[in-house]
């Protein structure tokens, strides 16, 4: 069996790429529905891209390699396609959109793209072998029970990275690109709750509060969630893929930096009161009665000077804390690193040695953060890779 393109991976980017690399295209996927990490992101609704996407939102190797597929293929586009598909959605906060129903509305409008674009697809369907002749790809398919030879003279690499194993997750893309001489870089999760051996949060299992997480490489403003093997919530998914092993992040517990003027204004008002008391209202009172003794002083507010109610505060902005790991790829929601952007074409995505293959997607060392980004890679890559082909 021949055709133009062979696609790996029903994902989001292997179908944007499916859209647009005109007929005679065949994507494959061993799941039993496409685009499976569409259907549960955003708790069902799909954070499909985000209204800031931009270069600065990624992390790579190389952070200019995604530019150029970004810039040409932005998240207004998608929004004009999400548009004519008539799916209604809505803004929440940080630019994220999400549809208003459900994501399974963003998997329909792929579907139809692809129908339209005259693509078919392939489910319950895995990569056995792989080659190339020098002219052409040779695919060993196993389709539904039968082996099925394959020739491509374009083959896209669609098929992710390693996160969320139990949902068939691999290292093939990692595999292909090695097989054809491609370097990978160093894989790990990412977007993924931090976990401590000593289980010190497990009292506290459920709190979420306001903060600014960092690290000498990020910083974030979201929420922080207390859980029983660590910490998690958005702040700590963001600064996850900037964290590594050993190193401390910072929480403060007070970003915009209001504490320390309204504990001296209540000192004043209301003196009697007890530091813990008043915390609270500014806390969850579950979190202050866990860090009161280690950081909070006895006594009443009237019996702190201003020395002793700034270095109160200095700890709640300054709270260090040194996971011991992470929640790995079985939670992560992305793969961070991947296939190497040097050995691509930052314009096609197509291999600068191996004419007519392509790496898309989260198979790439593009690396977006939480809310929305990480689709718009996926569509901006998939985009380009597809109009390549397409014009090829």
């Amino acid at each position: 069996m021949k055709v133009k393109t062979l696609i790996l991976g029903a994902g989001a980017a292997g179908m944007m790429c499916a859209a647009h690399a005109g007929p005679d295209t065949l994507v494959i996927d061993h799941a039993k529905a496409p685009g499976e990490k569409i259907r549960i992101s955003g708790g069902g609704r799909c954070n499909f891209t985000n209204l800031h996407a931009g270069p600065d939102n990624f992390l790579s190797d190389n952070p200019h390699f995604c530019k150029s597929a970004l810039k040409r293929y932005t998240q207004w586009d998608f929004i004009d396609l999400v548009a004519r598909h008539r799916i209604a959605w809505h803004e929440k906060t940080l630019g994220q959109l999400f549809c208003d129903e459900k994501s399974l509305q963003i998997i329909d409008m792929l579907r139809a793209e692809m129908d339209g674009a005259g693509a078919r697809l392939w489910l319950r369907s895995a990569l056995v072998e792989l080659s190339h002749d020098g002219s052409a790809f040779h695919a060993q398919i196993d389709h539904e029970g039968s082996r099925v030879m394959i020739e491509a003279r374009n083959l896209v690499v669609a098929t992710g990275g390693k996160s969320i194993p139990k949902m068939g997750a691999t290292r093939l893309a990692y595999d292909i690109a090695a097989q054809f001489g491609h370097q990978v870089t160093d894989t790990r999760p990412a977007l993924v709750p931090l976990t401590f051996s000593d289980q010190r949060f497990a009292a506290i299992s459920g709190v979420a509060a306001p903060a600014r997480v960092s690290n000498a490489r990020g910083s974030f403003d979201e929420a922080v969630l207390f859980t029983h093997r660590g910490l998690s919530g958005p702040a700590i998914l963001q600064i996850s893929s900037y964290w590594r092993e050993g190193e401390e992040i910072v929480i403060d517990l007070d970003p915009d930096a209001q504490l320390l003027d309204d504990l001296r204004a209540q000192r004043q008002a209301s003196g009697r009161r007890s530091v813990a008391n008043e915390l609270a209202k500014h806390l969850p009172t579950r979190l202050v009665d866990h860090i009161a003794p280690e950081v909070l002083p006895k006594g009443n507010l009237a019996d702190h000077s201003d020395t002793a109610l700034s270095g109160i505060v200095d700890h709640l902005r300054h709270w260090r804390l040194k996971p011991t790991g992470s929640e790995g790829y079985r939670t992560a929601e992305v793969t961070l690193g991947g296939v190497a952007t040097d050995g691509l074409s930052s314009r096609t995505m197509m291999s600068q040695t191996v004419p007519g293959l392509y790496f898309i997607g989260e198979a790439v060392d593009v690396t977006g953060w939480l809310g929305g980004y990480n689709f718009q890679w996926a569509w901006s890559s998939g985009w380009a890779a597809g109009t390549a082909i397409a014009s090829g």
